[in-house]
């Protein structure tokens, strides 16, 4: 009797340990893009980086993901609280669109290191290389709206057109026919008061987005 009953602790405690046993989050993929945006000077570069995050807890369980360049000694980090949740055919990915240099400089090419933690403190890392062109390979694209018409001038391969309404959301993407002609052949939606061009070229990894115009009643 006294064997069974020093057996029984230990065996409840041996439930308890594996019952509470924690695993850590998975960064199952990621990728990691240049955008360079419009300012008054030279334009200025950020990049858009996102992981397909996994946790037994669900994406809720995630605390925090960091992104390193360990040769530059540079850090960014971002939370539950900050950073973008983006679900596509029930897979959650996380990250931002935002990382950028201290006054505009430019983001170093290479090795990158992503570090998610979720709130049990259980973390996991994956490498990630952006081998983009150091500068872009063609000019900085301009969407120009005048006299209800609008014109393209992009080298990038591919264009899109971002529709915004008078709040700044983002109601319509347009992919025009041709790189110039009337603004009412857009077929904008109603509520549609703002455009801007955002081309993209898909094998270098870049982007470049231009500063919304403002459209005129009588151009929609």
């Amino acid at each position: 009797m006294k064997k069974k009953k020093l057996l029984l602790p230990i065996a409840l405690l041996y439930i308890l340990v594996f019952s509470c046993s924690r695993s850590e989050p998975q960064i199952l993929y990621g990728f990691m893009n240049l955008v360079y945006y419009q300012t008054a000077g030279r334009p200025e570069e950020r990049f858009s980086f996102f992981v397909l995050a996994e946790d037994e807890g669900g994406v809720e369980n995630l605390s925090e993901l960091y992104l390193y360049n360990d040769r530059e000694s540079l850090r960014w980090l971002f939370t539950s609280e900050d950073w973008i949740t983006h679900e596509e055919d029930e897979k959650n990915w996380i990250g931002s669109r935002s990382i950028a240099m201290y006054a505009g400089a430019s983001l170093p090419r290479g090795q990158y290191r992503a570090v998610l933690v979720n709130k049990s403190g259980e973390q996991t890392e994956r490498r990630f290389t952006y081998d983009g062109p150091e500068a872009s390979p063609y000019p900085f694209p301009v969407l120009t709206i005048e006299d209800g018409n609008y014109r393209i001038d992009s080298r990038y391969p591919a264009n899109h057109l971002l529709c915004y309404d008078q709040q700044g959301r983002l109601v319509q993407t347009v992919i025009p026919a041709l790189n110039e002609g009337s603004v009412s052949s857009l077929r904008l939606q109603s509520g549609v008061r703002l455009l801007a061009l955002w081309a993209e070229d898909a094998e270098f990894h870049i982007s470049a987005l231009t500063e919304a115009s403002a459209l005129q009643s009588a151009q929609r």
